[in-house]
């Protein structure tokens, strides 16, 4: 959801804004999101199964 509303606010920023400072609030939002994924596809991974032998 963030960072939806961070590529929303992104177009709006740059025409506001001369310079790229928007871009990071892209990229820390990128990144975040990268992480949550990764995180949440971990966690939904079974677990393996110690087999007694």
């Amino acid at each position: 959801m963030g960072f939806l509303l961070a590529a929303f606010q992104a177009p709006l920023a740059a025409k506001l804004i001369d310079d790229a400072s928007w871009f990071l609030a892209v990229v820390v939002a990128l990144l975040v999101a990268t992480v949550i994924i990764a995180d949440d596809a971990q966690r939904r991974r079974p677990e393996t199964a110690d087999y007694a032998e």
